[in-house]
């Protein structure tokens, strides 16, 4: 149960005044449900403002309040700017602009000869001084002149910052005192104000400190709970799992294991002997053979007459682990089986009844593995591919499938930074697969303008022409008005390859219909479709040897670590392979410098590094985490600098405390509770 005094930050935001059905929309766009958001929806930025007698005193570009009196109201003809004309005290005539509904409003606003105390950024236009779309116009000096720096917050079509600035004011005046949940010494140490004063403060821009004590409160409580997962999953009995080697010296594999494949053999085979159930995460390079290590681990709970489950987050990569393991495991003799949503009927049954009585040693697939109907006879081990599609929470009811708690091995392909590896799995013990397997040839990544399309378009019909297949990846589904219509949609480029190359080409994005897509990748996978047109849906784990061809367009619009992963899905054939990165006219520093990194390295623990470092803000890894773990407050540069110490600190609460009794440690539950990681608080009930 969620503690009390928690209830007013949970209530809803409609209980504000002047929240009705019309407001709710825009602030449920911005993620504003309940009282807790608006407190937490801290400003983008800070507007600092001058107050000045005259325009002599003002610069231009300089943000600005002064009192001025309107003269004259110009509209234009058709779809140009309303101006009203407006002096100061000593007689400067200044232009305030207006353009479209805006101009409703200034009508009323700006009387001639009505003194008006405006609130904006001075700019010149031509000759004349103007000031468009002042932030406040106020008929008398109120309260508003004396905030010379002023919030700046996001905000959703149908909100003013004036409106949003309020409805946060209103959420802050209902923020209960809560206990403090940090080390004394350390919040004096870092001067950090405590939790509710820190809020104002944030609000206010006039602290600093403030900001990174709430950002810390959301790591200090994202470790305490993934420490509380790791803690009880190691007071959980398992089942040590001891394979005496039958099974995996029948393994006939075309190579030698690299010796970090070896080596992540050897520190799972550790983690299946004890009783203690395994987590452990395996972060491999793209094609750096994590398939193979999971196997092994599978084979080992299979010598051990134990069964293993392999999880997939689509039906389609399910369907291609099942082919490869299948393949590579026939010398062994062990029975398999696919379960998805799709397998209906006889099929199914016998699926169902071969996990029931253990006929069927390893089962891979999606979901569908862990519905009620699915029971095993006696499931030890459990591997989830693409780790980060999966948050904690589930990770968790997995664990409740087998009679003991099964041992787990997560793998992504996605290389992660050290500290982000901390935020996101610091319950997991980490193995790394960092060297690609022998046989494996460098991409040759090149790059080109946009403007060489017709170009890039006949060098694609001739790699069709010799029987080779293609990726051609666009930023964005549709054009979209409001980002300008250079982004290149995914559906255009499919209409003007089409016109070209007919039903050679299919489509996938995340918008079609799941049997749609499905139906297009099977085409691809089976070489009916030369060109597959898509979107980053086919970032992860798609495994088309035939396809030795990838466009990448507006490569300058995606991050270093999805560039890599985008990459990673040619190369996996013995022919040789190409990436193409397509760049728009304009490039930033930080573009620039992406691409000249895709050229220098195929290395993607230290593109993932680099990547960090040139992001220094914004989403992990290129595309927002789903799961339990998007951190809305800690920016990537706080998440690296403080994360260390929050794990730290954690750590001492968790071993010093005795998990969570004692004066700072209800504090910390009342912080799991705010920050929804009670996930965390469950497991000390044991619930």
């Amino acid at each position: 149960m969620r503690p009390d005094i928690l209830n007013p930050l949970f209530a809803e935001t409609d209980t504000l005044d002047g929240v009705g059905p019309k407001l709710r929309k825009p602030l449920k766009k911005l993620g504003l449900t309940r009282i807790r958001d608006m407190i937490y929806h801290l400003p983008e930025r800070f507007v600092m403002r001058r107050r000045v007698d005259s325009l002599d005193e003002a610069g231009i570009g300089e943000q600005i309040i002064v009192a001025l009196t309107p003269t004259q109201h110009k509209a234009s003809s058709g779809r140009g700017p309303y101006r009203v004309l407006a002096q100061d005290q000593i007689g400067n005539v200044v232009s305030l602009t207006f353009f479209g509904r805006a101009s409703y409003s200034a009508r009323k606003q700006l009387p001639a000869g009505e003194k008006r105390w405006i609130v904006g950024r001075l700019d010149q236009y031509g000759d004349m001084l103007q000031i468009v779309h002042p932030d406040h116009i106020l008929d008398e000096p109120d309260a508003s002149l004396d905030r010379v720096c002023e919030p700046v917050y996001a905000l959703s079509e149908g909100l003013t910052q004036p409106r949003i600035a309020g409805l946060i004011e209103q959420a802050l005046t209902r923020t209960p005192d809560l206990p403090e949940w940090i080390e004394p010494s350390k919040a004096a140490k870092d001067d950090w104000p405590a939790w509710r004063e820190a809020l104002h403060l944030a609000h206010r821009g006039e602290h600093e400190a403030a900001r990174e004590r709430l950002a810390y409160d959301e790591l200090l409580a994202n470790s305490i709970a993934l420490l509380l997962v790791r803690a009880d999953n190691r007071r959980r009995k398992g089942r040590a799992l001891a394979g005496d080697g039958s099974l995996r010296e029948k393994l006939a594999l075309p190579f030698a294991l690299t010796g970090a494949q070896a080596r992540s053999i050897r520190e799972i085979e550790g983690d299946l002997q004890q009783e203690a159930p395994m987590l452990r995460l395996l972060q491999g390079d793209v094609g750096a053979g994590k398939t193979v290590v999971a196997l092994s681990a599978m084979l080992i709970a299979a010598e051990a007459g134990a069964q293993s489950a392999m999880l997939a987050p689509t039906e389609i990569l399910a369907r291609q682990h099942f082919e490869t393991l299948r393949r590579m495991a026939a010398p062994t003799g062990v029975r398999m089986a696919l379960l998805t949503g799709r397998d209906k009927g006889r099929a199914r049954e016998a699926t169902l009844m071969g996990l029931m009585d253990g006929s069927i040693d390893i089962v891979v697939g999606t979901h569908a593995i862990f519905q009620d109907t699915v029971a095993y006879r006696d499931l030890a081990l459990v591997v989830i591919d693409e780790q980060h599609r999966f948050g904690v929470a589930q990770r968790l009811m997995l664990a409740s499938k087998g009679r003991r708690a099964p041992h787990t091995l997560a793998m992504t392909a996605t290389p992660i930074p050290r500290t982000l590896t901390l935020a996101q799995y610091g319950e997991l013990d980490v193995s790394k697969l960092d060297e690609l397997p022998p046989g494996r040839q460098a991409i040759d990544t090149r790059v080109a303008g946009l403007d060489r399309m017709s170009e890039i378009v006949d060098g694609v019909a001739r790699h069709v022409e010799k029987g080779g297949q293609a990726y051609w990846v666009c930023p964005m589904v549709r054009d979209n008005d409001a980002v300008g219509d250079d982004i290149a949609a995914a559906e255009a480029r499919y209409a003007a390859l089409r016109e070209r190359f007919g039903d050679d080409v299919a489509l996938v994005h995340g918008q079609l219909a799941p049997e749609v897509k499905d139906a297009a990748m099977e085409r691809f996978v089976a070489n009916e479709a030369k060109i597959l047109v898509a979107t980053t849906v086919i970032e992860v784990g798609v495994d088309v040897p035939n396809a030795t061809l990838m466009i990448i367009e507006q490569a300058e619009r995606f991050g270093l670590a999805q560039l890599h992963q985008l990459r990673g899905r040619v190369g996996r054939g013995a022919a040789k392979s190409v990436c193409m990165l397509l760049r728009g006219e304009t490039l930033s520093e930080t573009a620039r410098e992406r691409l000249a990194l895709m050229r220098e390295t195929q290395d993607g623990f230290r593109l993932a590094e680099e990547d960090l470092r040139l992001r220094g803000g914004g989403e992990l890894l290129g595309t927002r985490q789903s799961g339990d773990n998007a951190f809305r407050i800690a920016s990537l540069d706080q998440i690296t600098r403080l994360l260390p110490k929050a794990h730290d600190d954690a750590r001492l609460l968790i071993e010093r405390d005795g998990g969570l009794t004692g004066e700072r440690g209800e504090a910390a539950r009342i912080l799991l509770y705010l920050f929804e990681r009670d996930y965390g608080v469950q497991l000390l009930r044991g619930g």
